[in-house]
Parts: C-alpha cells; structure tokens; sequence
C-alpha cells in the first residue's frame, strides 16, 4: 500500500485507511473489526479514524486492535461526550479524551481532532474566531504539551467556516467530507487549498459519498424525485452514463478519483465486512482513473459546481424522503449518536 505524508506531522500514512464509524456494533461488532483490521495491516494499512460519536467505535476498535504490534496510527475526536455535550466545559473534554485513551487502550492519540466544528448552530466550539479561541484550543495546547496528543485536527462537512478553520494555523490536519469526490468538488478549491498552503494533512472522508455515489437510482431519477435539482439530476445520469461506456464499478471510479489528487494524504474507508475492505483495496491498485475517463469526469462535474440551495447532505436515494427524520438528515455520524443515546 502506498504512503503518503500527513502534511506537517511528517507521519506516514498509508493512502487507505480504516473509518471508524461502522467498526461497531453498528455493523460487524468487535469480531468482524478484529479481522478488518488484520487484513488491513496485512496490506500495509496503518491508519484508523474514530470518534465518541459513532456509536462504541473506540470500545470496538480498542478490542480489536489489542493484539495488532504493527504500528498504528490512531486519529480520535472532541464531540458528542460526555452527553448533555457542552462544548466550552473544558473539563468534560479533558474527561473525553481520558475515556477515549481507556477504550483504545492507547497510551498517547495520534492526531485529535475537533468533530464538525464548522456546522452552523450544532456545538458552539468557539468563543472567538478572530483570533480563534475556545476551551478546544486550550486544552488541545495542554494535552499537546502533556504529550497526551501528537497532533490536532478538524473533521468538518461545510466549505466556507471550514476553510476559516483552517486559516487560522491552528491544527495540523484537516479531515473534509462530503464535499470533494468523483461529482462534488467545492472543498478542492477552499478548504484543501487553504490546507495545501499551511502544509495541513488533508483526510479525504466520505469518497464514496455514504453510498450515494455507488447505488443506482436510475429509477428514481426518471421519477424527478421533489428534493433533487433538476441540474444535480442531469448530472446523475451522465455520472451513470459514464459507467457504463468506462465498464466501471461506482466504487472503483469514486476511489481511482480519489487518489489521483497528491493533496490528499489518506482516504478513511467505512468498511463493514473485510470483503468491503478487500474491494477498496483493489480498486485503489487499479492506480488513478485513465486520462480520458477523468476528463469526462471532470465535465460531468462541472455541471453543478455549487451544491444547490437546502440539497441533503447525503442525497436520499433509496430512502423514503418523506419518512421520519429523513427532511432533516445529517451526515453518517448522526446515526452513530441515535444509536449511543438509545444505548
């Protein structure tokens, strides 16, 4: 497996590596994340991504990652604990980042990052922006100091507060999902370039856009479904036109789009079966997409450079739109939290 450079850590990291939030009890339980994980490292992966969020992720991976000697690097997050969550309780981070140690059983996290700092109204991180600071920052500076954390980073889902976030120098990674893949492109442009000029590493999350990019709907799409734009529909169907003419899968083309760019350090995969893990892991030794598939790519792309007004950040295909909480549907991590909270 190729290594990249996670930006100024000067970590190396392995170019796929394993997202936490399905390395629970949410798919596979601690068993399947044991096997996931050895598999991984037999390809040289080296790298798991968590959170307090996603549902018993660090309990899980923890188990899992007890009897694992190769060197791993560990990436956990601020967020969602100890619940109610109150985001400028400095003691209740600090009481965090202590359980997240127990649960991995890690003496020292590797890069600690501030979870969805960047989404209007959810957690108030910040007391100010300019200069940036918050009881985050301040303990983030203490643990560093501690040698509790190595690194500090953001994991954030928008664009334009995001890409604030990062001008501030103040993190040494960014991790952005949603917003950079084979049909969304708006975070190359803000929050990456801002990374690639502080030497930041860049965490490409959400390739494969929580399935919506690999799961046909061409169905629906002819039904012009009320929630869809109709310029974000045209271009589904060149996307799947596209597939078809290339003799693609949906994940292969997503994961080839995805490591073409050398910004990006490393791509978290939300395995939840080893056979998902193994089909990551040969679509990337595939290498980058042929010139002319990504050319095209690229023009289906630029049909909508902008996400349209109030689109979901997950596109519903599939999925009853109508339905309970479905108007309201947030990223992956949400459900992780339901499942938490409803233990």
């Amino acid at each position: 497996m190729e290594q990249r450079r996670l930006g100024r850590t000067d970590l190396s990291v392995s170019l796929l590596s394993v997202g936490g939030l399905y390395t629970s009890s949410l798919a596979g339980g601690t068993e399947e994340t044991a096997r996931i994980m050895r598999r991984a490292v037999d390809y040289g992966i080296n790298a798991i991504d968590t959170a307090p969020a996603y549902a018993d992720s660090e309990a899980t991976v923890g188990r899992a990652i007890a009897g694992i000697e190769s060197p791993l690097i560990v990436t956990t997050k601020l967020g969602g604990r100890p619940q109610p969550f109150d985001a400028r309780d400095i003691k209740g981070l600090r009481a965090s980042v202590e359980e997240s140690l127990r649960l991995l059983g890690r003496e020292v996290i590797d890069v600690l990052m501030v979870h969805e700092p960047d989404r209007p109204g959810q957690y108030p991180w910040w007391t100010s922006y300019d200069p940036l600071d918050g009881p985050a920052l301040q303990l983030i500076d203490e643990l560093k100091r501690a040698g509790t954390i190595r690194f500090a980073g953001l994991a954030g889902t928008t664009v334009t507060e995001l890409t604030a976030l990062v001008e501030s120098d103040r993190f040494d990674v960014v991790l952005t999902a949603f917003n950079y893949n084979a049909l969304f492109r708006e975070a190359r442009e803000t929050v990456i370039a801002a990374a690639i000029e502080r030497d930041m590493g860049v965490v490409l999350a959400s390739a494969l856009g929580q399935g919506f990019l690999t799961k046909r709907a061409d169905e629906e799409l002819a039904a012009k479904p009320v929630w869809l734009a109709e310029a974000r529909r045209r271009q589904f169907l060149a996307y799947y036109q596209l597939l078809d003419e290339a003799g693609m899968s949906p994940a292969e083309l997503c994961l080839r789009f995805a490591i073409s760019d050398p910004a990006v350090s490393t791509i978290p995969i939300g395995c939840k079966t080893v056979g998902h893990l193994d089909a990551a892991v040969a679509a990337v030794e595939k290498g980058p997409l042929p010139a002319d598939v990504r050319t095209r790519l690229d023009e289906i792309a630029a049909l909508v450079p902008h996400r349209p007004y109030e689109e979901p950040m997950i596109l519903p295909f599939g999925r009853d739109y109508f339905g309970p909480g479905i108007a309201n549907m947030g990223a992956a991590v949400q459900v992780g939290r339901l499942e938490q909270e409803n233990g």
